[in-house]
């Protein structure tokens, strides 16, 4: 069974589905585009930097030669939008891979919610099947982002300078999942807040 349907079991956190990005989602950009999410992609973005976000997010889910997906986490077995998350093909080093980034509303931190998008979205880039290894790059700044790549099996291969946005310099920890390798593990423990991670 994945971990997108999969029932709370007790003493786990709750589930989560993925949903393809849509062209109603643009106001989950605005509700995570706050000052105490964005602290570590260099603050809120402009309404115009927004609009190009959700036109790029709505390309990758509804453009079938795409070489990602975004999603919008809902929460079961409550059904409420808790976050975004998504995967998408990038460059590092000379080596293709796939890249994700997540973020989590205030409201839904703290249970849970960003280690199983994260192992959910692992599945479906592993099932996509265009590039071996996924990345995440959080700021080394980022506890929780840190915290739920090591809970979502993760391996942290170090540090590394980044610019996110372009032009601005930050230190990230470069994680990898091996696509090819067994599933990410299931019991996701204790979990920080989650903050935002970089998406291009």
């Amino acid at each position: 069974m994945s971990q997108e349907t999969r029932t709370a079991a007790a003493g786990l956190a709750p589930s989560v589905r993925l949903v393809p990005w849509s062209e109603e989602d643009a106001w989950l950009l605005r509700a995570l585009n706050a000052p105490e999410l964005m602290g570590h992609l260099g603050g809120p973005e402009t309404e115009e930097q927004l609009e190009r976000r959700h036109r790029r997010y709505v390309g990758l889910s509804t453009d079938a030669t795409a070489a990602g997906r975004m999603f919008r986490i809902v929460l079961l077995p409550e059904g409420r939008t808790a976050g975004s998350i998504g995967f998408w093909s990038g460059e590092e080093d000379g080596e293709r891979m796939y890249e994700t980034g997540w973020a989590v509303l205030p409201g839904f931190q703290g249970r849970g919610v960003a280690t199983l998008a994260a192992r959910a979205v692992a599945e479906r880039a592993r099932a996509a099947g265009l590039h071996r290894h996924l990345h995440a790059f959080p700021s080394v700044e980022n506890s929780a982002s840190n915290a739920v790549c090591r809970r979502a099996g993760f391996e942290l291969l170090g540090e590394r300078d980044l610019e996110y946005p372009p032009g601005r310099p930050m230190r990230c920890n470069d994680w990898r999942l091996d696509l090819l390798g067994p599933g990410p593990a299931t019991a996701p423990g204790p979990v920080a807040a989650p903050g935002p991670t970089r998406e291009r």
